[in-house]
């Protein structure tokens, strides 16, 4: 069965909403239209309806990017939501196949993420200021981030009831609407229960508002918000040129690792769907390792 009769604009929005449907985060919907808008103006240009576009086109597409100096990682990320609107289109019948499946991704260099060592995390943690409002409240973020290896999208969807302190545990909504339930370490209860005391109450404007970290006017943090506190905190104690927020998650499976858990727990605390993901750390662990052999041994 064909495309039906219809703008570009019309697809974008019956994909849009089966995203939202499906519980895709309103970062990847986001994302998601914005390349697919970008997709479609490039075929409207050639004047390719969306009936008509083929594997040829869509590799043409990723040779222009290419061609305009776009990085591996993003031609993958446009030809994930050609691949993922086509998806929709073969799923609800009106076309027979997904031209976007016979075009593979570039290689993205295999650059491992970056991580704090445990004595970087330590002098974060133990010289972070906690003396006003905000910086209770920043202190209390990079505590639950490090101790639950949280992204900064989940630090800000965290509820008022998130933390249950009689369980030692805190629950998350991730990616996709997934949730889990985490274990939370002793010196982030602690901080999160002095926030809580003598932090928020002094900038709350709203009883009504749910989140556990709010603005100085009382708001829920914008993940910009979240990532500018964070990369400051970071960067002042650790002096950690480079080092993003998402460190404090990557630092967090790496010293795992290191302690001995399995890969399979370490899954389930990030919130992976895919274990291929988890395995970064393996070969994140396996650098860090031939590190320490090259810079020790005298034979290296």
């Amino acid at each position: 069965m064909p495309v039906p009769a219809g703008t570009w604009s019309d697809l974008l929005d019956h994909h849009e909403r089966d995203l939202i449907a499906s519980g895709a985060s309103p970062k990847t919907v986001t994302a998601y239209r914005r390349d697919l808008g970008q997709f479609s103006a490039w075929c409207i240009d050639r004047g390719r309806d969306p009936a008509e576009v083929g594997h040829r086109d869509v590799r043409r597409y990723a040779a222009h990017l290419s061609g305009t100096g776009s990085a591996p990682s993003t031609v993958a990320r446009k030809l994930a939501a050609i691949r993922s609107l086509y998806g929709f289109l073969l799923r609800t019948g009106r076309i027979s196949q997904n031209p976007a499946d016979l075009v593979s991704a570039p290689k993205a260099a295999n650059r491992l993420p970056r991580v704090l060592t445990s004595e970087q995390m330590s002098e974060i943690l133990e010289t972070a200021p906690a003396r006003t409002p905000l910086e209770l409240r920043d202190r209390a973020m990079i505590e639950l981030a490090y101790s639950c290896g949280l992204r900064s999208e989940e630090v800000i969807s965290l509820s008022l009831g998130a933390l249950d302190f009689d369980s030692e545990q805190l629950d998350v909504v991730g990616k996709g609407s997934r949730h889990r339930r985490l274990p939370v370490g002793e010196p982030a209860q602690r901080a999160a229960e002095e926030y809580l005391k003598r932090g928020r109450p002094s900038l709350t404007a709203d009883p009504a508002e749910t989140a556990l970290f709010i603005s100085r006017n009382g708001r829920r943090l914008s993940p910009s918000d979240v990532s500018r506190r964070l990369s400051a905190r970071v960067r002042d104690a650790a002096a950690a040129s480079g080092i993003s927020p998402h460190a404090l998650r990557h630092s967090f499976a790496t010293h795992l690792l290191e302690g001995g858990a399995d890969l399979r727990t370490i899954q389930e605390l990030l919130g992976h769907s895919s274990i291929s993901t988890t395995q970064v750390y393996t070969h994140l662990d396996s650098a860090r390792l031939r590190d320490a052999y090259v810079g020790s041994h005298p034979r290296a």
